[in-house]
């Protein structure tokens, strides 16, 4: 079923406040592999004029990913997300995100194409502190792949 592109320019509810902690961000810029010690040493990032220990670029994704399933549960956007593909993703900073932000995320789909077949979903997510300042904006393409592309060919032999 193709998206209904109706759905562009809709925004869905902020989410409730994820509180940003140390040890999460610890623990991520462990998963990816990433020794600055900004990310774990609060005298490091205090350092850089930080108040608290920052966290990795792509954190953001952990957020901004939670609040776009409101747009990918959305019965009536009518996206198979069986059949979703990562297409890309890219991040717009005010600030780095801190140790001990309170963050919300707002999701608007900003635009429904159709390629090759496919329907491209591009959402925004703008993430806010406590305070209402922008701190990133995430963008999210999603690519939903139709559905006779998992239809299996049938094979004819001679006998």
């Amino acid at each position: 079923m193709a998206l209904d592109p109706s759905f562009v320019g809709r925004s869905y509810p902020p989410t409730p406040p994820y509180e940003v902690g140390r040890e999460k961000i610890r623990e991520f810029a462990e998963s990816i592999g990433d020794t600055n010690p900004v990310y774990t040493d609060p005298d490091a990032a205090r350092g850089y004029g930080h108040p608290d220990v920052i966290a990795p670029p792509t954190f953001a994704f952990a957020i901004t990913f939670k609040a776009a399933g409101q747009v990918i549960e959305d019965p009536a956007l009518g996206l198979d997300y069986s059949r979703v593909v990562h297409g890309d993703q890219r991040f717009v900073y005010s600030r780095p995100v801190h140790a001990g932000d309170r963050l919300s995320v707002t999701s608007t789909i900003e635009s429904i194409k159709s390629m090759a077949g496919n329907d491209v979903l591009s959402v925004r997510g703008d993430v806010h502190d406590d305070k209402g300042e922008h701190v990133v904006t995430a963008h999210t393409m999603l690519v939903a792949r139709p559905a006779e592309a998992d239809a299996s060919p049938t094979e004819t032999r001679g006998g």
